[in-house]
């Protein structure tokens, strides 16, 4: 039995999966937001899915940000009061067992190529687009992590090809200005129609009014739509991925799929774009299957199903 822990910034979502990749029980709290506490709350809930299931499990743990190499503690979470702890150490303590660890798009991106959006691709990216900004990397299937353990951190790279209006950029958490997570997140998003209008309202209400006809809420969408299609470009330049998938809130809005291909294909350094633009097939569950999936099931997936042609955009 594969476990995963799906460490959100507002929830940690625990889940049991057979050798099938079928759900054999789920368990969630919201993340109290404290260490200590959060460490406990993991340890309930594995507790709670090994008692339903009768079973003990392997655990694999999605969490913003990545492991140091020099140090061995948490870096680059948003989540900042992770950084500088040993947060694996600390769960295999607490948990009484070795646990595998891993950044959460990097969860996403393994979830969806093991049998997901992405299954049977030779490049894929995993894109997150929610509170802040991630990505993760497979080929063949298999996750990239890189030589640093940074591979898909692209949310803390600057908005390509500036106007004048979005220089400097806003100021990151992470101290530099300007980052892709300041813009393309959906906090970015919201920001920037406040920034624009002087309302402050989310991202779901932002497109909802943009859908109805509201002139300031299409024209924040539509530089949101630039800007997202700007960063990929640069993405599709360096890997040049069969598909893109993306995952957290703002994946849910359909005028990605439809319109950031073009956004694309004005940037990218090519006549034509193939590259595929798709949701996430499991949706929210993504982070804490591809957490489970840190450690191998027992026997293999089925093989990819036909891909659908690709399309071009020119």
């Amino acid at each position: 039995m594969q476990i995963g822990v799906d460490f959100g910034g507002t929830k940690i979502e625990v889940a049991a999966l057979d050798a099938d990749g079928r759900f054999l029980a789920r368990e969630r709290e919201p993340n109290p937001g404290d260490y200590e506490e959060a460490i406990a709350a993991i340890r309930r809930l594995v507790a709670r899915i090994e008692r339903e299931t009768g079973r003990t499990g392997l655990i694999g743990v999605g969490a913003p940000g990545s492991i140091s190499l020099r140090s061995k503690t948490m870096r680059n979470a948003n989540a900042v009061w992770l950084n500088g702890r040993r947060f694996r150490e600390d769960l295999s303590a607490a948990l009484g067992r070795e646990i595998r660890l891993a950044n959460d798009a990097n969860c996403l991106a393994l979830s969806e190529a093991t049998d997901g959006a992405t299954m049977g691709a030779k490049v894929a990216f995993a894109v997150i687009l929610g509170t802040g900004c991630g990505g993760g990397l497979t080929v063949d299937g298999r996750l990239i992590e890189g030589a640093n353990h940074i591979a898909g951190e692209w949310g803390h790279m600057p908005l390509p090809w500036p106007g004048e209006d979005e220089l400097p950029g806003s100021t990151c958490w992470c101290g530099k200005q300007g980052c892709l997570e300041t813009w393309i997140s959906g906090v970015g998003f919201a920001r920037d129609y406040e920034s624009a209008t002087g309302r402050a309202l989310k991202a779901e209400e932002i497109v909802a009014a943009a859908r109805s006809g509201d002139d300031a809420a299409a024209a924040a969408l539509d530089r949101y739509i630039d800007r997202l299609g700007r960063a990929l470009a640069v993405l599709c330049n360096i890997l040049d991925p069969d598909v893109i998938v993306f995952g957290g809130g703002m994946s849910n809005v359909e005028e990605i799929y439809e319109r950031t291909p073009e956004a694309i294909a004005r940037y990218v350094f090519s006549d034509a774009l193939r590259t595929r633009l798709v949701p996430a097939k499991w949706g929210d569950s993504s982070g804490v299957r591809g957490a489970a999936r840190l450690w191998p099931a027992p026997r293999p997936v089925e093989a990819a199903a036909r891909r659908p042609a690709a399309q071009e955009w020119r």
